[in-house]
């Protein structure tokens, strides 16, 4: 089938109906058609049966929600009816091709709500659908009323014959290799030489139920209105990243790297586990106005500019920096990253500097100050004067028209992730477009928003296109902080959001790290890794460089994006000062474990200390729990009070967990102590197993 489904069953009053979690596609009774307001005289917008408020919805449904092959996801509708009839519900997804996949039944999630739930998957890319089909349930109505009846002797024969009546009917649609288990029911509640206590029993037999949860008679059936659903390739949710600039990977003879001398650069990348390979933007840069080293307004002849101050007359967006090497080069370079299990993603920024061509060719795409002159970048106080940013709303068209080539130049090349540079500046519309028509297309093309912004918008690109977003992981730091923002992240908002944990950028050192050094690096790289399905370093991060431009400020001192910044890799690993072997270890910990490749089921669990998070992740048989000390400077004693039905198992329960940091093997159960030490053990990073594992050992508290 198209679709694979998850679910717990529904609640009927007064007794679960013991229903399955998928059964196959069956035939039904064609549902209500969808609803929709108009004049009088028209039909209802309610349905026979209300199913209302189907989640996720985004936009009110103009743009779809999304998901990745795979992953799992809920879909929830409030449904009631009138009376005490039971009702029932399912949820029908249908592929690109709508065809409908088998019916997934959904649960009251809150007796009493109203509330129905159930999760689902789609199996392979493209535009689904998802709807919900509500039902009255006569046979679930008809077992809570005889289970009251007969043992009170109330109208026991007529109860009987009514149940034989409803069970004949279900027979109908049930396959014909089953249609005898019902129809023995049939025979059973008529044979009056039995006691009513063993009819009735009969009826509600396991292997009885069974057959009617995966055939069940369904009454007054009606359909919500379908919903959008774009299901993408896995990377658009699950992946490392890792940033690196080409030029400082250079050699003694050659200080200016080029793409052949930093593709020596990536096998240790890929050794680390990295999925992404990241390069900020590789095209001429321009001389006007060039920056000098930490953002100087006086460049030397020695000075190599910001590869973000894009064009030069060698070229614009779709050209190579000749220090570079050649498009061929480029190619080379792509093809052993894929050799080595690496993508690679290019830096797309929409901006120029003054000696790009597009200046002179289509200057009605710059603003022009009353003197003539275009107005350089600013976001105060910072200042961009080699930097002209585009006017959108003069040539719409046009600019559409030539970012898609440009985009589609570089996909010719081998490119198929974008990440764009600061998207919010620039009209929401604009990305629609682009991202649409390339899409279209190439549904397979990542495109991710590098947008610090306001929510709102952060939010809204996501909606309109953009696969994945940076997101404010960087300036959440304590517990609060980071419970409050990831229940954000992986609530509604992950219907259409998918979050990016860059712990550094080029532009982003945070105090947290300046101030907590290495502790601090490798805490924040535990959480990025474990908090979210997707997200990277920029390279140095590793070696915890943390001087600041001057304090209080979030800019490296002598910072790669003014410099050439030359590392000693083999040095820094003969000497201890790297962090790649706890890099290397979170990549393989994700990489095994499929709680970590998704956002949604992330559990935070009670410690008594503020410096401690403690959260879980689970995926099917798969339960991550993760102990960390947010404090890279103390020592840090706590209780922790693990929320036990969250992690599938019993209040009562004591577990094997194992460390998958330093193999250790604990058993834990409702209360546990810790003691998370900066530099020497920063946080656990728990498998929970079960006792009956031959792998498992370990002493009874840690």
């Amino acid at each position: 089938m198209p679709a694979t489904h998850h679910s717990s069953a529904p609640v009927t009053p007064g007794k679960a109906a013991g229903r399955k979690p998928a059964r196959p596609a069956r035939k039904a009774p064609p549902p209500d058609p969808p609803r929709t307001a108009g004049p009088e005289g028209d039909r209802p917008v309610t349905g026979r049966i209300p199913v209302l408020d189907v989640r996720p919805v985004v936009q009110g449904g103009r743009r779809p929600a999304k998901a990745v092959a795979g992953e799992v996801f809920e879909v929830s509708a409030t449904v009631f009816r009138e009376g005490h009839d039971a009702v029932a519900a399912d949820v029908v997804l249908r592929d690109p091709e709508g065809r409908p996949g088998p019916f997934t039944p959904m649960r009251e999630l809150a007796p009493g709500t109203d509330r129905w739930g159930a999760t689902v998957s789609a199996d392979r890319p493209g535009n689904w659908t998802y709807s919900v089909e509500a039902w009255s349930d006569p046979v679930a109505t008809w077992r809570h009323t005889a289970e009251i009846k007969i043992p009170a002797g109330i109208d026991t024969e007529a109860v009987l014959e009514e149940g034989a009546l409803l069970y004949e009917r279900a027979a109908a649609g049930v396959p014909a290799e089953h249609r005898a288990t019902v129809l023995d029911v049939v025979t059973a509640l008529r044979d009056e030489d039995r006691p009513a206590a063993w009819r009735l029993a009969s009826a509600l037999a396991p292997e009885v139920s069974e057959v009617l949860s995966r055939h069940p008679l369904r009454e007054l059936v009606t359909a919500s209105d379908p919903l959008p659903l774009l299901v993408e390739r896995q990377r658009a949710l699950y992946g490392s990243w890792y940033e690196f600039f080409p030029r400082s990977e250079g050699t003694v003879d050659q200080p200016h790297g080029t793409f052949r001398t930093a593709e020596k650069r990536l096998e240790a990348i890929a050794e680390m586990g990295f999925d992404v390979v990241y390069l900020p933007p590789i095209h001429p840069i321009g001389t006007t106005h060039r920056k000098g080293r930490n953002n100087t307004l006086t460049a030397t002849p020695d000075d190599v500019g910001v590869p973000w101050a894009i064009g030069s007359p060698e070229g614009g967006h779709d050209a190579v920096h000749p220090d570079l090497g050649t498009l061929d080069d480029f190619e080379h370079f792509v093809d052993r990253a894929r050799e080595l299990g690496l993508e690679v993603a290019l830096d797309f920024a929409l901006q120029c500097s003054p000696d790009h061509p597009w200046v002179e060719k289509y200057p009605q795409w710059f603003h022009h100050r009353p003197d003539g002159t275009i107005a350089y970048a600013e976001n105060p106080p910072k200042k961009y004067q080699d930097i002209y940013p585009i006017a959108f709303d003069a040539d719409m068209d046009g600019l559409v028209t030539e970012t898609v080539r440009v985009l589609r130049h570089w996909m010719e090349h081998g490119v198929r992730i974008f990440r764009v540079d600061n998207p919010h500046t620039k009209p929401v519309v604009f990305w629609e477009r682009v991202i649409g028509e390339i899409n279209r297309a190439d549904p397979d093309v990542i495109f991710l928003a590098e947008a610090f912004t306001r929510p709102a918008m952060m939010h809204t690109l996501a909606q309109v296109g953009f696969q994945q977003s940076y997101t404010y992981f960087t300036w959440r730091n304590d517990k609060q902080e980071l419970t409050e923002y990831l229940t954000e992240l992986s609530g509604e908002a992950a219907a259409y959001m998918r979050p990016n944990f860059f712990a550094n950028t080029p532009d982003i050192l945070h105090a947290y790290l300046q101030q907590g050094g290495r502790p601090a690096f490798e805490v924040r790289a535990i959480l990025a890794a474990t908090l979210s399905p997707t997200w990277g370093i920029y390279s140095g991060y590793e070696l915890c460089e943390n001087e600041p431009l001057k304090s209080g400020s979030e800019e490296y001192w002598d910072s790669e994006k003014y410099q050439l910044r030359p590392r000693d890799w083999e040095a820094a690993a003969r000497e201890g000062r790297t962090i790649a072997p706890l890099i290397t270890r979170l990549n393989q910990i994700r990489r095994e474990n499929p709680a970590l490749h998704q956002l949604r089921d992330i559990h935070f669990h009670h410690a008594d200390q503020d410096g401690v998070i403690v959260y879980s992740k689970r995926s099917g048989s798969n339960t991550v729990l993760v102990v960390a000390n947010l404090d890279p400077h103390h020592t840090q004693e706590a209780t922790v009070s693990l929320d036990m039905p969250q992690l599938g198992l019993d209040w009562h329960e004591s577990v094997p967990v194992r460390d998958l940091l330093t193999g250790e093997s604990y058993h834990w159960g409702r209360a546990n102590y810790v003691r998370l030490e900066p530099g020497r053990r920063p946080a656990h990073v728990f498998s929970v197993l079960r006792p009956s594992n031959p792998r498992i050992g370990g002493s009874p508290a840690i």
